[in-house]
Formats: structure tokens, sequence, C-alpha cells
């Protein structure tokens, strides 16, 4: 899949998963949320070789970051998305989801899935919304999974 960047100003968002930095994904996601609290850096290294990955950055330092897991034929689930509070207000969140919904290889899929509790509203803009027939959608979900891990 060929490396995709935007730049605007001293911001820019690259699929280069190269300039990841790792570190800085897993301080936030481990520390920041509670949807990966506690995830082991093996674990995020796994999931982002395993994704299409949007990282932000503000000259080279990383700032933002968002992941989309597809089959690029059918569905998307776009997943751990994340502007740094000190970023945030500048439009960079819009941005990124513009990049993302844009992206060449995601268009055309009859479905996207995305699991937030936050920032609904920026979701919406882009067609997001809630599940209409809750009754149909069904999970195994384990919160406690990293905790086993370190156990």
């Amino acid at each position: 899949m060929n490396v995709i960047e935007t730049h605007r100003g001293a911001y820019t968002i690259s699929t280069d998963k190269h300039k990841l930095d790792i570190a800085s994904i897993h301080q936030f996601l481990a520390n920041e949320t509670d949807w990966a609290q506690g995830i082991p850096i093996h674990t995020l290294q796994t999931s982002i070789e395993n994704s299409l990955n949007f990282g932000v950055y503000q000259n080279d330092k990383q700032i933002g970051f968002a992941r989309v897991i597809s089959d690029f034929a059918t569905i998307a689930y776009l997943g751990d998305v994340y502007v740094l509070d000190t970023y945030r207000g500048k439009g960079l969140s819009k941005w990124l989801l513009s990049e993302i919904m844009q992206h060449p290889n995601l268009q055309g899929l009859r479905r996207w899935v995305l699991l937030t509790n936050t920032a609904e509203w920026l979701y919406k803009k882009f067609g997001f919304t809630t599940v209409p027939n809750p009754e149909f959608y069904m999970e195994k979900h384990d919160p406690n999974v990293y905790r086993k891990e370190i156990l």
C-alpha cells in the first residue's frame, strides 16, 4: 500500500508506519484512555503492524494517531483515534477523520464500525450514527485482557 502524506503548515498526517513514535502512542493509549488502559507495548506493536495507520505530527513530533482495520473491500473498523490535549481545538481531529475517510483504499466499503464514548459530534460529521438495531449487535468483550497479561 502506498504511503500517503498531507501537510498543513507545520502539521502532517502520514500513513507511513515507519514514522510512528510507538513509545508516544503507547504512553497515550496505555495511560490516558479507558479503552486501551494498560495495553502492553507488544500488543500495540502487533495491532499497528496489522492496521492502516494514520500518524499526526507537528514537524516530526507525534501528536495524534488513528488506525483502521479493514479487508479493504467491505468493512472497516476505526479505532485508537486521538489528538493530544494541547493540540485540540485546531481542527486536527476533523482533518484526520477527513484523511481517513478519503483514503483511496477505504472507498466503497459497505460498513464502517466505531466504538466510542467521546467526540460523537465529530464522528457524526463523517456519517457515523448510533446502531439502528442494537439487538442485532453482538460482541465478545474482555475489558480485563491487558491485566491478565501482567499477572
